[in-house]
C-alpha cells in the first residue's frame, strides 16, 4: 500500500525533528513494515516548469519547432521540439540535461542531453505527460502533442512536482503486515497511529450534518435482505453533479497513491476509500428501479460487471438489487448498467459495511481481486461508514457546490458492541518480563483509542469500533499493544534458561531421518519434493480412488483440485519428465517422503475445530531403467526394502503377495511389503498400461510405497559382536542348474545351512542368474559364491572340495540341482 505524506498532513501534524526516515522506522519497529521510501525530487530531478517566450520555424524540418523557452534565472535557450500544440506564453514540462525520460512514454529511462537536430542545437527536451510518468493526471491524444501546464501558478525553473504541488514522500507499506490491522487501510488509520506513536492530536472529520436531518431520510428505500452478509447500509441521494474532472488535488492525491483519475464522482469515491479505508459506490439514480436492496443471488443470475466481463452467480453471493435485477457484486465491483455514465447527474451514494468472509470467497471464486475486496476482506468496521459519510459529503460539497442531498436512510440492523477484556497487571508484568505503571499503560492505549478503567490489580479494557472486528478480542492482544508502543527496543533481552533432566529419544523423528540417509547415502537415490495437490490425468493413469480425497477450493489449476492420498501420482509424474534425460545414463532413482491426506468421515457432532483430515506419513521410490531390464531393477528395488530394517535400525518387513494386487502394479512383478502379518506397503514394476496413460514408453520402473507410520524402530541398535576370522577365509563359486520355480531364499538356507560341528560354511553370496539356448526350458542356471572358513586351521585343498561335495549334493537333494557342465 502507498501512503502519502502530504496527504497524512491533512490529519497531523508531525513534530519537529521527525524526518521521513525516523517516521519509517518508527512505523516499521511499531505498526507496519515499511518497505521503502519514494521522494518526488528524485523522480523530477532536472525537470522544471519552463515558458515559451517565441516559437520559430525550423529552417530544415517542417514538422519540427525552435522554441525559445524560459527555464528560469532569465535563461532563455533555444529547445527544437515536435509538439503539434506550442504556442508563445504557453508553459510546458522542460527536461533540462541530465534529466530522466522515456522516449514517447515507452522503454526505459534515458538521459537527456544537449542535441543538434537538423543543424540547429537544442537545449533539453520539451516534455509530452507520458514521457515523465504524468499521462494519467495529464492524457492527451499523440505522442506529439504536449503537456499545457498554463493554468498553474508558477514560475520559470521552479522544480516540476513543486510546480504542480505534487511535491510528496510516498511510504511503500507491505501489504502482509496490515493483514490483521483493517483500521490501517487508509491514510487517517495510518495517521491515528502516529498520533498514538508521537502523542501529539488527531484532526477529526468533521461529521455530516443530515445525520441528525429527519427531513432528508425520505424519498429512499433500502432493505436489507441478508443481515448476516451486510451489517450496515448506508445510502444518499445527491442531486446536480456531472462527470466533470474533478479538482487537480483530488486528482494527483489518488494518482499518487496509485489509482488512476476518471471522474469527479468516481474519483470521490476513491478519495474516500484511501482517505479512511472504506470502500464506497456511487450509482446512477435513473437507472435504478425502486429502491436498494441486498441479497443473495439467484441461481444462475447474471451480472454484467464494470470491466465488461458477465457473471453467472450463485446463491452463495451477494448482491445490490433493485426491484427488478442485480445491479453490482457486493463489496467487489458494480455493474456496468447502472453505475457512473457519460450523462449521470443524479446519483445514490453507497456506504456499506460487508462481511469478510462472503466478499473473499466471491472474489475468489470469481477472480476478482478490487481495492474494496481487499477491504472488505479485512474485517471494515461499520462506524466507519459514518466517517466515509462525513468525508464524501464534505468532498461533494466542495467539487460540486450547487449539489443537494435529498435523501438519505441508513440501515443499521444490529450495531456493533465491542466486548470488553480484563487484563491481569500481575499476568501483565510477568508475561512482558517488565512492569509499567497502570498510569501509563492507561495513557498509552487511550491515545490508541481505547476506554480503560483501572480496577485493583486488574485492567477493564474496551477496544473502539475500528479495533473490534477481530484484532482485539484477548488479553494478550492488549498486552501486544502495550508492549508495540512502549517499543519492543525498549525491552532488555533476557537469555531463557531451561533445565534438560534427562535425553529425550524421538524414536518416529530418528527413523525418518534415518530413512532419507539410507535412501540418499547407501542407495543413490535422489530426495524430490513434490506440491500436496495431484494432478486429475495421473490419479485415473494409476486406478488411484478419489473416495476419501480431499479437495481445494481454490486449486491452482482446474485439474489440480485433489490432495494427495498417495505419493505416487507425483512421483510418477516427476519419473515421467525425467526419465528421457535417463536413457544415454542408465536409469535414475528417486524418492519422497512426506504426508498424505485422507478425509476421516466426520461424526455429524464433531467440534468443528477438530475436522482435520487424517494425515499419515508414506514413502514412495522409483527405480529406472531400460525395459528390458526388469530382473535388475526388481532385485535392486528388493534390496533397497529388504535391507532398510537392518540398516534404519527397525522391525524387520517381509514379502507377500496379498491380495488384491495394486491397479498400477504388472500382473506379475510385485509383492506386497508386511509388517507382524499386515500389509504396509507394495514394492512393484509399474504396469505397462500405467506407463503409457503417464507418458512413459521406453522405460521401466520399479516402484516401491511404504506407510512409514507402520514402521516400528527398535529402541536400541540389536547388531552382534563377532571376532575376524583368525585363519583365512576362502570364497568358491559355484553354478547349478535349477527350476524356474526354487527361490534365491531356498538355495541360500540349504547352501549355509549347518549339519555339524565340522561344516565350514561361513556364508553362500547371489552372484549371477542366467537362461539361454544352452539352459532346457523351464530352467534357470544359479551362480552362488560359498564363503569358507575354520576357526582352527588353514583349509587345505581336500578340506575346500569335501565341503564344496557336500553343499551341492545337499542342494541336489532338497532343490534338485544339477551341476551345470562347464
Amino acid at each position: 500500500m502507498r501512503i502519502s505524506l502530504d496527504w497524512l498532513e491533512d490529519y497531523i501534524d508531525l513534530p519537529d525533528g521527525v524526518d521521513i526516515q525516523k517516521l519509517a522506522y518508527d512505523l516499521t519497529m511499531s505498526t507496519v513494515e515499511v518497505e521503502g521510501c519514494e521522494h518526488s525530487s528524485e523522480k523530477f530531478q532536472n525537470i522544471v516548469m519552463g515558458e515559451i517566450t517565441e516559437v520559430l520555424p525550423h529552417p530544415n524540418a517542417d514538422k519540427l519547432r525552435i522554441c525559445r523557452t524560459d527555464v528560469g534565472c532569465g535563461e532563455i535557450k533555444e529547445i527544437v521540439c515536435g509538439g503539434t500544440n506550442l504556442i508563445r506564453g504557453m508553459k510546458v514540462a522542460v527536461a533540462k540535461p541530465g534529466a530522466m525520460v522515456r522516449w514517447h512514454g515507452e522503454g526505459g529511462l534515458v538521459e537527456i542531453k544537449n542535441a543538434k537536430l537538423r543543424g540547429v542545437e537544442s537545449y533539453g527536451m520539451i516534455c509530452a505527460s507520458s514521457e515523465i510518468g504524468l499521462f494519467d493526471l495529464f492524457p492527451c491524444e499523440g505522442d506529439a502533442v504536449i503537456m499545457d501546464l498554463s493554468n498553474f501558478d508558477a514560475s520559470p525553473g521552479v522544480r516540476l512536482d513543486i510546480a504542480l504541488g505534487i511535491d510528496d514522500v510516498i511510504l511503500e507499506i507491505d501489504n502482509k503486515s496490515l493483514t490483521n490491522r483493517p483500521d490501517l487501510w487508509g491514510h487517517y488509520g495510518i495517521a491515528r497511529e502516529l498520533s498514538a506513536l508521537y502523542d501529539i492530536p488527531l484532526k477529526e472529520i468533521p461529521a455530516f450534518a443530515p445525520f441528525n436531518d429527519t427531513a432528508a431520510r425520505s424519498g429512499l428505500r433500502i432493505a436489507i435482505d441478508a443481515p448476516d452478509r451486510c451489517a450496515r447500509y448506508m445510502g444518499f441521494r445527491i442531486e446536480n453533479v456531472s462527470t466533470k474532472a474533478a479538482s487537480f488535488k483530488i486528482q494527483s492525491r489518488i494518482w499518487r497513491v496509485g489509482q488512476r483519475p476518471i471522474n469527479a464522482l468516481v474519483d470521490i469515491t476513491n478519495y474516500v476509500m484511501l482517505a479512511v479505508g472504506q470502500p464506497a459506490h456511487a450509482f446512477d439514480y435513473g437507472n435504478i428501479k425502486g429502491g436498494i436492496t441486498v441479497r443473495v443471488a439467484r441461481e444462475g443470475e447474471k451480472l454484467l460487471l464494470l470491466n465488461g466481463r458477465e457473471l453467472s452467480l450463485s446463491s452463495e453471493d451477494l448482491v445490490i438489487a433493485d426491484d427488478d435485477e442485480a445491479v453490482a457484486l457486493a463489496g467487489i465491483m458494480g455493474g456496468a448498467k447502472d453505475s457512473i455514465l457519460d450523462d449521470t447527474t443524479d446519483v445514490i451514494l453507497e456506504i456499506a459495511n460487508f462481511t469478510p468472509l462472503g466478499v473473499r470467497k466471491t472474489a475468489t471464486r470469481f477472480e476478482t481481486r478490487t481495492e474494496a475486496s481487499v477491504r472488505f476482506e479485512k474485517g471494515v468496521d461499520p462506524q466507519r461508514v459514518e466517517l466515509a459519510a462525513s468525508l464524501s459529503a464534505s468532498l461533494f460539497t466542495g467539487e460540486f457546490p450547487e449539489m443537494r442531498i435529498t435523501a438519505f436512510l441508513d440501515n443499521y440492523p444490529t450495531p456493533l458492541v465491542p466486548s470488553p477484556i480484563t487484563v491481569s497487571l500481575d499476568w501483565l508484568a510477568a508475561r512482558m518480563g517488565k512492569s509499567i505503571p497502570p498510569e501509563t499503560i492507561r495513557a498509552s492505549l487511550e491515545r490508541l483509542g481505547f476506554d480503560v478503567r483501572i480496577e485493583a490489580s486488574d485492567l477493564r479494557v474496551l477496544a473502539p469500533s475500528w479495533r473490534s472486528t477481530g484484532d482485539i478480542s484477548i488479553a494478550d492482544d492488549i498486552m501486544e499493544e502495550i508492549a508495540r508502543l512502549h517499543g519492543y527496543e525498549n525491552f532488555a533481552p533476557e537469555p531463557i534458561t531451561s533445565a534438560f533432566e534427562h535425553p529425550i529419544n524421538q524414536r518416529d523423528h530418528e527413523l525418518e531421518r534415518r530413512l532419507r540417509e539410507y535412501l540418499s547415502f547407501r542407495c543413490g537415490m535422489q530426495e524430490i519434493f513434490t506440491y500436496p495437490w495431484v494432478r486429475d490425468d495421473f490419479i485415473e493413469a494409476l486406478s488411484l480412488p478419489k473416495g476419501g480425497m480431499l479437495q481445494l477450493s481454490t486449486p491452482p489449476a482446474p485439474d489440480e483440485r485433489c490432495i494427495r492420498s498417495s505419493l505416487l501420482p507425483n512421483l510418477i509424474e516427476a519419473v515421467s519428465k525425467n526419465v528421457r534425460f535417463a536413457e544415454l545414463a542408465g536409469g535414475f532413482a528417486i524418492y519422497e517422503l512426506a504426508q498424505v491426506y485422507f478425509d476421516r468421515g466426520y461424526a455429524a457432532k464433531q467440534d468443528e475445530r477438530e475436522k482435520l483430515p487424517e494425515q499419515r506419513r508414506r514413502l514412495a521410490g522409483a527405480v529406472t531403467g531400460a525395459a528390458d531390464d526388469v530382473r535388475d531393477l526388481f532385485r535392486r528395488a528388493k534390496g533397497i526394502v529388504e535391507n532398510m530394517p537392518r540398516l534404519v535400525n527397525m522391525e524387520p518387513v517381509s514379502f507377500t503377495r496379498p491380495e488384491p494386487r495394486p491397479a498400477w502394479a504388472d500382473d506379475t512383478v510385485w509383492l506386497g511389503v508386511t509388517r507382524s502379518g499386515k500389509t504396509i506397503g507394495h514394492l512393484a514394476l509399474l504396469s505397462k498400461k500405467a506407463a503409457l496413460a503417464c507418458g512413459i514408453k521406453q522405460a521401466a520402473v520399479m516402484v516401491f510405497d511404504i506407510d512409514v507410520d507402520a514402521l516400528e524402530p527398535l529402541p536400541s541398535r540389536t547388531n552382534k559382536f563377532a571376532h575376524l576370522p583368525e585363519y583365512p577365509l576362502v570364497e568358491y563359486d559355484i553354478s547349478m542348474i535349477f527350476d524356474e520355480s526354487v527361490k534365491w531364499g531356498d538355495i541360500e538356507a540349504a547352501a549355509s545351512g549347518k549339519k555339524g560341528p565340522g561344516d565350514i560354511v561361513r556364508e553362500a553370496r547371489f552372484i549371477d542368474e542366467y537362461r539361454g539356448s544352452q539352459i532346457p526350458g523351464g530352467k534357470k542356471s544359479v551362480t552362488l559364491r560359498l564363503v569358507l572358513g575354520s576357526d582352527s586351521k588353514t583349509l587345505t585343498s581336500e578340506d575346500i572340495e569335501k565341503s564344496v561335495g557336500v553343499i551341492t549334493k545337499r542342494l541336489s537333494k532338497q532343490l534338485g540341482g544339477e551341476l551345470r557342465a562347464g
